[in-house]
């Protein structure tokens, strides 16, 4: 099988580093977030649930601050962030439209890998001429890196693409011939599948990416939060064994 957000952010509206003091002493991170199941989503009680939420808490927790959750469409937390409404991302490092905005952070606190699923019993696809004149499923409210959406949109490869809600409505369509290819990332793409209870899909790793905690330029001490949460993270992985796959494991077991 193979992998690569769909994505998630963070946005603050003042803060100050502390280290000690209730919760209710806290400065609040406000976190604005695109659903990328199972990593981080809205449940039934519209609370943030996933690992990736989960390691957001845990590092602005030993940082000093206390997270507060939103979800927001991939749009509107990029201009968020450009505009500095929106402070903290914990998404996928090295968006060449954010680099002029935002600063990262040393650590990556995950991983995303973007695959490209095809039907049992069809052939492995060269790429990216096998693509040429075959329909493509895109799931809507995720973006891709220039070089992919370059060939997508390359009128020499005059791909088909069509585009759905979520990765269950992707799935169905591979499955029922709609198309001949499912561009996805593994995660939620994986988590459907065993929704549906299909069988796995063979598939090609198209873009394996770090996801780190990206700030924007625009918030107050910016750099300093950088900072306060690199030192965060680095104390976590000191004082808990395992961690954050610890986490990880521990997410999983809860969903089951």
């Amino acid at each position: 099988m193979a992998s690569i957000p769909r994505f998630f952010a963070v946005a603050v509206f003042f803060y100050a580093p502390c280290s000690l003091g209730t919760a209710a002493e806290r400065p609040v991170l406000a976190v604005g977030f695109s659903e990328f199941p199972p990593a981080i989503y809205v449940d039934e009680q519209g609370q943030a649930q996933g690992q990736l939420a989960e390691v957001t808490r845990q590092v602005l927790h030993q940082a000093g601050y206390q997270a507060s959750f939103r979800p927001l469409p991939s749009a509107r937390l990029f201009a968020s962030l450009k505009g500095g409404s929106i402070t903290l991302w914990p998404g996928a490092a090295g968006k060449p439209e954010l680099a002029a905005h935002t600063l990262e952070t040393r650590h990556s606190v995950a991983e995303i890998k973007l695959y490209l699923y095809h039907r049992q019993g069809t052939s492995t696809p060269k790429l990216p001429e096998d693509l040429a004149g075959r329909g493509v499923i895109m799931i809507g409210g995720y973006d891709y890196w220039p070089q992919i959406n370059q060939v997508l949109d390359d009128p020499h490869y005059a791909i088909r693409l069509h585009r759905t809600a979520n990765h269950l409505s992707g799935l169905r369509m591979l499955q029922h011939h709609r198309a001949d290819f499912l561009l996805g990332y593994q995660r939620p793409v994986e988590h459907a599948r065993q929704q549906l209870g299909l069988a796995p899909l063979p598939s090609i790793l198209i873009e394996r990416v770090p996801i780190r905690f990206i700030i924007s330029r625009y918030a107050p001490d910016s750099e300093g939060l950088r900072d306060a949460l690199d030192r965060a993270y680095e104390q976590l992985l000191v004082e808990i064994p395992g961690w954050p796959d610890r986490t990880k494991a521990q997410t999983a077991a809860a969903g089951r």
